[in-house]
């Protein structure tokens, strides 16, 4: 869950930063001086929209350190954190990727992998974690983080967000200028886009940008269904992946940094839709399937 909410937390700054720049360079005024070219509209949405979206990607490993105060396991110092580094090593060689960084931090049950590439990754396990698990379920919850990796995960949800962001830019501006044409058609000054424009258009990159994440969202848990079956390959079954899923179900989750607590929507009905993750007892009965 952590690095789903970074990531989009990140992607949604990053989004209004681009967008506030944008306008104080006067980009909008330009796409709007002579009515609206929908072609060069688009181009600027995808520019802003995959831009946002790969520089949350490029941030993500050290914004998610920061946030959750992982320390990084350069030389273990107990026998804990050197099963660790072995056991991620190993499982990294079998799914083919470049060894990532592995890291511990102080919480509640709960683990992570992000990174811009497969080989420059990072994988991070709580304590609570560690103390609440066996051996073997702690080695399943890596194997599920190492095949994140192994999918090329972060990077496909990038170029998910990426589309979803362009769009959002796109109609943002498209309604921005409508409600901008409906509040000045009585002024014959083309001006450019007056202050309509611009408000119009910041609350509907919000708006539409919580709703984009409901797609968003629908491929995060997706990822979740294949990583538990790439830890099952890793580990030649899925008992282990089954037995750490089945604990999680009993444990409290993990809490968000606060300043992400916000973007943390997950629960039963409407709100399962801002979900990253699918619900535990269907991710155990998928991999019982296999």
């Amino acid at each position: 869950m952590k690095r789903i909410v970074l990531f989009l937390a990140t992607n949604l700054a990053v989004m209004l930063v681009l967008s506030a720049s944008a306008s104080l360079l006067g980009v909008n005024r330009y796409l709007t001086a002579n009515g609206l070219d929908l072609g060069m509209l688009l181009a600027f949405a995808a520019l802003m929209g995959f831009g946002g979206a790969f520089i949350s990607l490029w941030m993500s490993k050290p914004i998610a350190k920061w946030s959750t105060g992982a320390r990084v396991i350069a030389q273990p110092s107990n026998s804990t954190e050197a099963w660790l580094l072995h056991t991620v090593e190993a499982q990294a060689r079998a799914a083919g990727i470049g060894m990532p960084e592995v890291a511990v931090y102080q919480g509640a049950p709960n683990a992570f992998a992000t990174g811009a590439t497969k080989n420059s990754s990072l994988v991070a396990v709580s304590t609570g974690l560690l103390e609440s698990m066996s051996q073997e379920e702690v080695e399943a919850v890596l194997a599920h983080e190492v095949a994140h990796i192994a999918n090329g995960d972060m990077v496909t949800l990038t170029l998910i967000q990426g589309v979803v962001n362009t769009f959002v830019v796109f109609l943002a501006r498209v309604v921005g200028y409508l409600v901008d044409s409906m509040l000045r058609k009585n002024d014959n000054e083309q001006s450019g886009p007056g202050i309509g424009y611009m408000v119009t258009v910041i609350v509907c990159e919000i708006v539409f940008g919580i709703l984009a994440s409901v797609i968003v969202m629908y491929f995060s848990r997706q990822r979740e269904f294949r990583a538990d079956r790439g830890a099952a390959r890793i580990l030649g079954r899925p008992q282990p992946m089954i037995a750490a899923l089945r604990r999680l179900g009993g444990l409290a989750e993990g809490e968000l940094p606060k300043n992400m607590a916000a973007f943390g929507i997950a629960g039963k009905g409407a709100l399962a839709l801002f979900s990253s993750h699918p619900p535990i007892e269907a991710r155990i009965a998928a991999l019982q399937a296999q």
